[in-house]
C-alpha cells in the first residue's frame, strides 16, 4: 500500500463555506445587489459545468485540464474574493466574512500549488498541505465570531446542550471514518499525521456546526442549515477520499470531484439569507427537557457499544464517554431548571402582576395558615379597602396613570403595616392587610391609601374583623370584612350628603334666593358638562360643586352681600376672598375637601385674569371653567337693584364677546348650544345676590 499525504482538494471547495459571512448583508444599492447576483450566477454555471464534466464527460478528456485546474480553480477564487469582497465592503459581521475569507483563499492557494506547481503530483507532505491546513483555523474562528455575533444571551442549558451535541457528533464521525483512515494509512510519521489532521479537522467543523444547531434550539434558519450541509458534504467526500489514495484507488474526474464544488455552492447560496436576530435565546418553557440528551446519550452508548465488537479508534470511545458524562450533568441541570421553573410558576401564582403584593390567592393560603397556629390569645385583624375616587382619576388620567398610582398606594400600604403586618391586593381599586390588632397601624394603614393634587383626590373605606375572635374560618371572615366594608363606604356617602344638605340651608336662612340661584346653576351646568361628554361621576362632583360654589358668601357682611348700589374697592376684597373661605370651609368635610378645590377656582379666567390665583386654561379645573360660565349667564340675566334685567339674547352675546378672555371658547359654545336647545326648568334668569 502507497504511502498517502495527498493534499485534499475536497478542503479547498469546504473553504467556500467562508460565503457565510455574506450571508448577512446584501448592500441595498442596486449596483451591488446587481454584483451579487453575478457572482452568484458564475458559481452556479461553474459548478454546472463541472459537474456536466464529471459526471456525462462533456467536452471529454482533451479538456480536462480546462475544468479540473482553471474552471476548479477559477470556482474557488470566484468564492474567495466575493467573501474578500463583503468584508471590504459591507461592516455587518466584518469579522466572520475576513475570516471565512482567508480560509477559503488559504485552501484555493493549496489547489493552485496542488495543481500548477506541483502538477499533480505533490510530495507528502507539501507546501500545498501547509495551505490547505490553514484552512481550518480560519473557520473555527469565523464560526465563532458569526456564533458570537448572532446569540449575545448567555443560557447554561443551551449552550451545554451544544457541547454535547458537537462531541456526539464527533464520536459518531470519528468511530466511522478515523479508525477506517489510520487503518489505510502507512508512511512516514508526518505524511500520516498530515493525512489525519483533514478528518480530524473536518469532524471538528462538523461538531462546531452541530453546537450551533444546538445552541440555536435546533432551529438555526436557511443559512447555518445550509452551511451544515455543505460541511457535511465536505466531510463525506474528504473520507472517501483520503480512504481511496490509501488505497490506491482514487481516479481524478468521477462523480467525487463533484461533492467539493456542491459543497461550495451550498455554502455560497447562504449568503442569500440575513443572520438570525441577535440576542436569540431559547425559552426554558418552550423546550424539549430531554430531546436533546436522549439522542446524544444514544449515539455515546451506540459507540461504546461498537467498541465492544468491533474495533473503535480510541478517539471515538472518549469522545463518547465525555458525551455520557455531560448527558449526566445536563439532566442533573434539567432537574433544577424544573425545580426553578415550578417555583416561579407557584410565585407567579401567588403575586400580583402589578404591584407585586400577594394576591387573593396568597391570601386566602396566609389566612389559613394564621388561623391554624395562632391561639386564642392572639388576635389579629384582616381590613379589607376599597379606594374612592380611584374611578374618576382613572377616567380623567388615563389607565396607565391609573396604573401607577395603584403601585404608589400598594408599596405605601405595605410600608405602613410592615414589619408584623402584609399587603395584599384583592384585584381593581381593593386591598387587604393581615396584621397583628392594632389601631395605630390601622389607621396608619387608612391614610396610606390616600392621595391628592389639584384636581382629583383619592381616599380609602375599609371593614375591619377580629381574628379568631370573631370568626376561624377564612371565608366567613373574608364576608365580614367585606360587608363592613361597604356599610363604611355608605356612612362616607352619607355623611357627605348631610353636610352638603346642611350648608345649603344655612346659605338659604342667610339668603332665600340664593337657594334658587344656585339650583339654577347647577342646573345649567350640568346639562352643559353632559354636552361636554363629562362621565357620571364628574357630573355629580359638577353638581356638587355649582351648587356649593356661593357658599364662601357666608362668611361676608350683609351690609356688603345686599348692598343695593356699586361696590367700593374694600368692599370687591371681601367678594373676592368667598372662593377662599368657601375652600377653608369645604376643607372641614373630608368628603367635599375635592369640591372646596373647585369651589375656589369659580371665579379665575380663561386668559389668568381672574382670582384668586391667576390660573390659566387647563390649569383650571374643568367644572370651575363650566360653573363660571353658567355663573355669569344666571347674573347677567337676574334683575339687580342698580340695573334693569337684560335679556336671554344679550346674556349671550356677552358671553361671546368674552369667550377667550374670562370665559373657555369650549364652554361657551356649549352653553349656547344648551340655552338654544331650551334651559333646563331651573336654570332660567333668577335673582341673585352680588355678584363679583
Amino acid at each position: 500500500m502507497l504511502p498517502v499525504a495527498l493534499p485534499l482538494k475536497a478542503s479547498a471547495r469546504d473553504a467556500d463555506h467562508p460565503k457565510v459571512a455574506a450571508v448577512d448583508v446584501v448592500p441595498p444599492a442596486s449596483r451591488a445587489g446587481l454584483g451579487f447576483r453575478l457572482w452568484r450566477a458564475a458559481l452556479l454555471l461553474g459548478l454546472a459545468a463541472l459537474a456536466a464534466h464529471d459526471i456525462v464527460g462533456l467536452g471529454g478528456h482533451a479538456a480536462a485540464a480546462l475544468f479540473h485546474r482553471w474552471l476548479y480553480d477559477g470556482v474557488e477564487l470566484t468564492a474567495s474574493f466575493g467573501c474578500l469582497a463583503r468584508a471590504a465592503l459591507v461592516r455587518t459581521e466584518r469579522g466572520p466574512s475576513l475570516a471565512f475569507g482567508i480560509g477559503l483563499l488559504s485552501s484555493t492557494v493549496g489547489d493552485i500549488l496542488y495543481d500548477f506547481a506541483y502538477g499533480g503530483s505533490p510530495p507528502a507532505p507539501s507546501a500545498a498541505d501547509l495551505f490547505y491546513l490553514a484552512f481550518y483555523p480560519a473557520c473555527y474562528v469565523a464560526i465563532g465570531l458569526l456564533l458570537r455575533s448572532r446569540i449575545s444571551k448567555f443560557s447554561t442549558s443551551l449552550w451545554l446542550d451544544g457541547v454535547m451535541a458537537g462531541l456526539a457528533a464527533a464520536a459518531l464521525g470519528s468511530s466511522l471514518v478515523l479508525g477506517v483512515i489510520v487503518s489505510s494509512t502507512h508512511g512516514r510519521p508526518l505524511a500520516v499525521l498530515t493525512n489525519l489532521a483533514y478528518p480530524l479537522g473536518d469532524l471538528v467543523l462538523l461538531a462546531m456546526v452541530v453546537f450551533v444547531f444546538a445552541v440555536n434550539g435546533w432551529r438555526p434558519g436557511r443559512a447555518w442549515t445550509l452551511i451544515a450541509a455543505g460541511l457535511l458534504l465536505n466531510t463525506i467526500g474528504d473520507g472517501i477520499y483520503l480512504y481511496q489514495s490509501a488505497l490506491g484507488t482514487y481516479v481524478e474526474g468521477t462523480w467525487l470531484d463533484t461533492v467539493w464544488p456542491t459543497s461550495l455552492v451550498l455554502l455560497a447560496l447562504s449568503t442569500r439569507r440575513a443572520p438570525a436576530a441577535r440576542g436569540r435565546r431559547a425559552h426554558l418553557e418552550q423546550r424539549p427537557f430531554l430531546g436533546a440528551p436522549v439522542a446524544c446519550g444514544l449515539i455515546a452508548v451506540g459507540v461504546l457499544v461498537a467498541a465492544d465488537v468491533a474495533t473503535v479508534h480510541p478517539l471515538a470511545v472518549s469522545l463518547a464517554a465525555a458525551t455520557v458524562l455531560l448527558v449526566l450533568a445536563r439532566t442533573a441541570l434539567t432537574f433544577r431548571e424544573n425545580a426553578a421553573l415550578l417555583s416561579r410558576s407557584r410565585t407567579e401564582s401567588l403575586t400580583d402582576p402589578l404591584t407585586g403584593l400577594g394576591n387573593r390567592r396568597r391570601l386566602l393560603a396566609d389566612l389559613a395558615e394564621l388561623l391554624q397556629e395562632t391561639r386564642a390569645a392572639d388576635q389579629h385583624l384582616l381590613v379589607m379597602f376599597d379606594l374612592n375616587g380611584f374611578k374618576d382619576y382613572n377616567d380623567s388620567f388615563g389607565h396607565p396613570a391609573g396604573d401607577a398610582l395603584l403601585v404608589r398606594l400598594a408599596g405605601k400600604l405595605a410600608a405602613a403595616v410592615e414589619p408584623s403586618g402584609v399587603a395584599y391586593r384583592m384585584g381593581g381599586d381593593e386591598f387587604c392587610v393581615l396584621m397583628p390588632s392594632s389601631e395605630t397601624v390601622l389607621d396608619r394603614a387608612a391614610r396610606s391609601l390616600r392621595e391628592e393634587g389639584e384636581t382629583f383626590e383619592v381616599s380609602s373605606a375599609f371593614g375591619a374583623v377580629a381574628i379568631p375572635e370573631e370568626t376561624s374560618d377564612p371565608s366567613t371572615a373574608l364576608s365580614i370584612a367585606d360587608e363592613r366594608l361597604y356599610a363604611h363606604k355608605e356612612q362616607q356617602a352619607t355623611r357627605r350628603g348631610t353636610a352638603h344638605e346642611l350648608l345649603l340651608r344655612t346659605l338659604a336662612e342667610r339668603e332665600p334666593g340664593l337657594r334658587r340661584h344656585v339650583a339654577g346653576v347647577a342646573e345649567l351646568a350640568v346639562a352643559v358638562g353632559r354636552r361636554l361628554g363629562l362621565g357620571a361621576a364628574a357630573l355629580d362632583e359638577l353638581r356638587l360643586a355649582a351648587e356649593l360654589h356661593d357658599v364662601g358668601k357666608l362668611a361676608i357682611p350683609d351690609a356688603v352681600l345686599q348692598k343695593p348700589g356699586p361696590l367700593d374697592e374694600l368692599e370687591w376684597r371681601f367678594i373676592r376672598e368667598h372662593t377662599l373661605i368657601g375652600q377653608r370651609i369645604l376643607a372641614g368635610v373630608s368628603a367635599l375637601a375635592s369640591i372646596g378645590r373647585i369651589v375656589r377656582s369659580t371665579h379665575e379666567s380663561w386668559d389668568g385674569g381672574g382670582y384668586p390665583d391667576g390660573l390659566a386654561g387647563e390649569h383650571i379645573p374643568a367644572a370651575a371653567r363650566i360653573i363660571t360660565a353658567c355663573d355669569a349667564y344666571s347674573t347677567i340675566t337676574s334683575p339687580r337693584p342698580y340695573r334693569p334685567v337684560r335679556t336671554s339674547d344679550e346674556a349671550i352675546a356677552e358671553l361671546r364677546r368674552c369667550a377667550g378672555g374670562q370665559f373657555e371658547p369650549a364652554v361657551v359654545a356649549a352653553l349656547c348650544e344648551v340655552i338654544a336647545e331650551g334651559l333646563p326648568e331651573e336654570a332660567g334668569g333668577v335673582r341673585a345676590p352680588v355678584q363679583a
